[in-house]
């Protein structure tokens, strides 16, 4: 699944757009480099996010084209 749209799926940025915007910028990462909106995501992965000064980092447990609003917490894992 694409980046952006994991993350709009997730729950984790609320609108697609947002998030193409935000990996445009350079405010995600995953693995440790710096990725693109269309970079494909899967289950093991280590994604990053920087808005402003606050950074979450997840790990991606699961992919699903489409998740309730109550089961999306289940798709990944924040690491401290």
């Amino acid at each position: 699944m694409r980046l952006d749209k994991y993350l709009k799926v997730s729950r984790l940025i609320k609108r697609r757009t947002v998030a193409a915007e935000a990996a445009d910028g350079g405010r995600v990462t995953v693995n440790g480099v710096t990725a693109k909106p269309s970079r494909e995501v899967k289950p093991g992965d280590i994604i990053e996010l920087s808005f402003g000064a606050k950074k979450v980092k997840v790990e991606v447990l699961s992919v699903q084209e489409t998740v309730r609003k109550d089961d999306a917490a289940a798709m990944y894992r924040q690491i401290v």
